[in-house]
Parts: C-alpha cells; sequence; structure tokens
C-alpha cells in the first residue's frame, strides 16, 4: 500500500455525540486522498460501524506509523476510556474522554507522527464538567501549542470566513474589537489562505456596526479601529479592504470578490456560512478551521447531536469536508 497521502487524525468526539458515527461513515469517501487514524475509544468505534451497517474492519493500532491506505480497515489508537456508552447522556467522563482524545492528537501533531487533526464535536458542558477551562477546541488547541494569536476560519464551497471573536459573549465581542485584535486576525487570515494554497489572498473585513457606522453616525468603532487596522495591514503588503458594510460582504465574497471575510464576531460570520452549508434534508457541510497554530487543525461544522446519536444517520459530509481541508493544508505547508 502506498503511504504517500497525508495521515489526519480524527478525534472521536463525545462518546455519546454522533462523533464515531460521523467518522465512520466519513472513512470510505477519503482513502484516497488521506490516511486517517481516530483517536478514540475502540469499543465505541465499533459499535459505531454496526449502527451504520459498515461493512469494514475496525482495528486497534499501537503506534501511527502502521496506518495505510487500506480501505478495508480503518485504525484506532485505543484510549479505551469508555466503560459504560448511553448515547444522549451528558456526562462527566465522556467530557475528560473527549479531551483525552484531542491532547494526545495534539501530541501527536507536534511531535511530526502526524499531518494534521480533523476533530468531531465535544459537549462543551461535559467539557467543563470533566474541569476543562476552555470553552471548546480553539482554546485547549492554543494553550497546548503555546499559541498567542490565531483565529477560526470557517469554510463552506468558495465562502471563507475568519472571526476577531467567537465564544464570548457579544458585548464582550465588541470590546475586543481593537485594531491590534482585527489587525492580527488580518494576518493570520492571510497566512491561512496561502497555506490552502491561495497565492494572492484577497481579504475583505467586515463592520462592527450597521453600514459600517455610516461615517460615524451609528458608532465610531468601524473608523477608529477597525479601518486603523486595514491600512496596516494594506501597509505590510497584504491585500486587504474595508471595513465594509456586515450586510453586503458576505454576498459579495461568496461571488467571488474576496478569498476570505474578516468578521468581528460568533454570528457575524457563522450566520452566512450555516445558512450554505445547512440543506433542508438535514445534511450538514462546512469546516472550521484553526489558523494560526503550528499545527494544522480542521473540524466539522455541527454539535454531538445528541437526539439523533447512535442511529446511525447524522451526515458525514462535513467530517469529509475537514478531513478533505486538513489533508490539502498539510500538503502545501
Amino acid at each position: 500500500m502506498s503511504t504517500s497521502n497525508p495521515l489526519i487524525a480524527v478525534t472521536m468526539g463525545d462518546p455519546a455525540g454522533i462523533g464515531p458515527e460521523v467518522a465512520v461513515k466519513a472513512f470510505p469517501s477519503v482513502t484516497e486522498f488521506a490516511r486517517v487514524v481516530v483517536v478514540g475509544d475502540l469499543g465505541v468505534m465499533r459499535r459505531a460501524r454496526d449502527a451504520c451497517d459498515a461493512e469494514f474492519d475496525v482495528r486497534a493500532v499501537d503506534s501511527v506509523e502502521s496506518v495505510d491506505d487500506d480501505p478495508t480497515a480503518l485504525s484506532v489508537i485505543d484510549c479505551d476510556n469508555v466503560d459504560d456508552l448511553v448515547h444522549g447522556e451528558l456526562r462527566e467522563e465522556y467530557g475528560a474522554a473527549s479531551l483525552a482524545y484531542v491532547e494526545r492528537a495534539i501530541d501527536l501533531a507536534v511531535e511530526g507522527e502526524i499531518d494534521a487533526i480533523a476533530t468531531a464535536p465535544i459537549n462543551k458542558q461535559a467539557t467543563r464538567m470533566a474541569g476543562s477551562e476552555h470553552a471548546g477546541h480553539t482554546g485547549l488547541l492554543a494553550a497546548r501549542t503555546g499559541t498567542e494569536n490565531y483565529s477560526m476560519m470557517l469554510i463552506e464551497d468558495d465562502l471563507r470566513v475568519t472571526h476577531v471573536s467567537t465564544h464570548v459573549p457579544l458585548r464582550e465581542a465588541c470590546e475586543l474589537v481593537t485594531t491590534e485584535n482585527v489587525l492580527e486576525t488580518i494576518r493570520v487570515t492571510d497566512d491561512a489562505l496561502r497555506n490552502l494554497g491561495i497565492e494572492s489572498p484577497r481579504v475583505a473585513v467586515a463592520g462592527l456596526n450597521p453600514h459600517a457606522g455610516d461615517g460615524g453616525l451609528l458608532g465610531d468603532e468601524d473608523d477608529d479601529e477597525i479601518a486603523p487596522a486595514v491600512e496596516r495591514a494594506v501597509a505590510d503588503g497584504i491585500d486587504a479592504t474595508g471595513p465594509i458594510s456586515p450586510d453586503t460582504v458576505f454576498v459579495r465574497a461568496a461571488r467571488g470578490e474576496f478569498d476570505c471575510v474578516v468578521s468581528m464576531y460568533h454570528d457575524q460570520g457563522h450566520i452566512p456560512l450555516k445558512m450554505l452549508g445547512f440543506d433542508a434534508a438535514g445534511g450538514v457541510s462546512g469546516v472550521n478551521m484553526t489558523i494560526g497554530l503550528p499545527i494544522v487543525r480542521t473540524s466539522v461544522d455541527h454539535g454531538t447531536a445528541f437526539d439523533i446519536a447512535g442511529e446511525g444517520i447524522a451526515s458525514e459530509t462535513s467530517m469529509v469536508d475537514a478531513i478533505r481541508v486538513a489533508a490539502d493544508v498539510a500538503r502545501h505547508r
């Protein structure tokens, strides 16, 4: 078997959620462009295989060196930390288990044993119950890799969005719109686009207020904080434009005028992406990538879906997309 494809560690996510199932269902679709090893619990992954009526083997491996392109066997680094599985149940032990998978994958990436990480969803309440001080994956990834400047990039087809802030209250998000924060987000966005293979990235910067402040009539942040950040980015050689009225900038980017939009807060960036990524039949696409890290990390753009966990009906589209992007970035870095 050829081992030329990038090696992607897929973290299993919360055992009680749909993470194990989307990893199983994605596997047959990704073997052409990636080698995959799941970091999780072997017993849970085998139950997920059975729930999804998958016909391939799910096997434990002692090290990532034994992972190949074999499409008939999904490899698992077995953390063996789930004793009693009840789908859809919020438990401290499940939160601790999902954190262990992420930490193990980060260590493998930092040590250069894998090329990238693609994460299945964790439950933030469960990880808090388990003692995590982070609101989700991103803070844990940054802390464990010693990264200070990072951002979240969402990808849905040709629309890409990064964020100045994410999981904070809206009042705090507005306070985080400073020239330095916006400028750093523009910089890591430009770097990430180049890692995606875009040679000359075009970065749009959304305004904070309606109509980007309308010359100060609707707020001063756009003129006082965002515009200077854009000017400094341009002086650094980055093709950045803004602030642009947030009610039009995403449409312009989706039409191909820009390669990415820097949004000012969580919902401003997430809503347009999820409007594109969720279809009427319940399918979910789209990728969440943490940019600015010394390692490659992508993720599905959905949650644990406790209400359907264990039924084998969850859509694997977002996981396939996450593994594909992880492999693409790993090749370009």
